[in-house]
């Protein structure tokens, strides 16, 4: 719903200094300097014979300094009624002026009470407050009519204009600070996403080498019970040690990609596969780096697909295939099929349904399942 205008106070933007520019500052004390200056000058050239004058005078000044000072202090906290007894109030040290023949200072203060009434109250409160003060300012007023009429045109408008420019500059600062918001969301927002890609990380290497650790360690556990062969618990102790060495290269890699510091693709691809026997690498398109995110996804997927295969099909023939596309990056692991592995029992850790999730959080997708002979994973991300 629309805020009514004739209703509306300027915002507290408006009203206060902040964005004010350090030449408007300064003009705006000068033109103050200059209110007090022409109230001065009125009240000291006023031609009295008595002492009781000066005194009056003087507490004139006063009085209207700490109603100025109330009344802009009121406006701001947005208090309507304190408000307009603060400008009546004004008002009336004017016509206390103007009958103690203190003429010019009576036509500075209700000049001055028609210029900030439109500034700073709202418009259905502040048009009768200025017609008011124009209106006691032209009767007080002796120049000609046409004279005072301009002059008393120009003081209207001339509040109105510092309305809308305080209303434009209250604007600029409430968008301002809007931005400065949103920045600090997004900011807060990509610190979340880089914790979360860190977790990520560290829960796919770790989650996966502790599983396989320890159902090692816990097969060394019931052969130690049942006085088996020291053989065969020394054969479940080196695997699990040899478990927990990849788990750290794995964790120096994630740190590694991390900072931004990842080996070419084709290269980590190769290095995964060669101590396979029956596994092979292909590249085909553009070779190209890429996005630290679709690397790091290229990556876990393929080591996974390839431990998969190694815990449910021992044995077979693997071929893995990296294209690169114009648009995307597409990784296929295909195994010809073969007994299950040791391992099958262990926790899957990362498993088809994170390769899934690591997909689609990348816009991509992932298509696992058997195929003739074997099993087929294909990732596919966008790049």
């Amino acid at each position: 719903m629309t805020e009514n205008l004739w209703t509306r106070w300027p915002s507290p933007e408006a009203l206060g200094r902040e964005g004010i520019s350090r030449p408007r500052r300064l003009l705006g004390w000068g033109v103050r300097l200059l209110v007090a200056g022409t109230l001065l000058w009125g009240a000291v050239n006023a031609h009295h014979a008595h002492a009781w004058a000066a005194v009056a005078a003087a507490a004139g000044l006063l009085a209207t300094a700490v109603l100025a000072w109330a009344f802009f202090r009121t406006t701001l906290a947005h208090r309507l009624l304190p408000s307009l007894g603060l400008v009546v109030a004004l008002l009336g040290v004017g016509a206390a002026a103007r009958a103690g023949d203190f003429g010019v200072p009576a036509l500075v203060i209700w000049c001055g009470c028609a210029v900030v009434a439109l500034e700073r109250l709202p418009l259905a409160a502040a048009t009768p407050v200025t017609a008011l003060a124009l209106t006691a300012y032209a009767v007080a007023d002796d120049d000609r009519l046409l004279t005072t009429v301009v002059t008393a045109v120009g003081l209207a408008l001339a509040g109105y204009v510092l309305r809308l420019d305080a209303d434009a500059r209250g604007n600029a600062q409430r968008l301002l600070a809007q931005e400065r918001a949103a920045r600090t969301a997004e900011a807060e927002s990509a610190a979340l996403a880089e914790r979360a890609r860190i977790a990520r990380e560290i829960h796919d290497v770790l989650a996966h080498s502790l599983s396989a650790q320890l159902v090692h360690l816990e097969a060394a556990r019931l052969l130690i019970e049942r006085d088996a062969d020291r053989d065969q618990i020394l054969q479940r102790v080196v695997a699990a040690r040899g478990m927990a060495r990849d788990g750290l290269a794995e964790t120096r890699q994630a740190l590694s990609a991390l900072r931004g510091e990842l080996t070419p693709l084709e290269e980590f691809l190769s290095d995964l596969v060669g101590a396979d026997d029956g596994a092979e690498v292909t590249v085909s398109g553009e070779r190209r780096p890429l996005p630290a995110e679709a690397s790091q996804a290229v990556r876990r997927v393929a080591q996974e697909a390839l431990t998969n295969v190694r815990k449910h099909a021992a044995g077979a023939k693997v071929r893995v295939r990296l294209d690169y596309g114009e648009h995307q990056v597409v990784l296929d692991v295909r195994d010809s099929g073969g007994s299950p592995g040791e391992l099958t029992g262990a926790g899957g850790g990362y498993g088809l349904l994170g390769m899934r999730e690591r997909a689609e959080l990348l816009g991509g997708s992932l298509e696992a399942g058997p195929r003739e002979e074997g099993f087929a994973v294909t990732l596919k991300v966008p790049v």
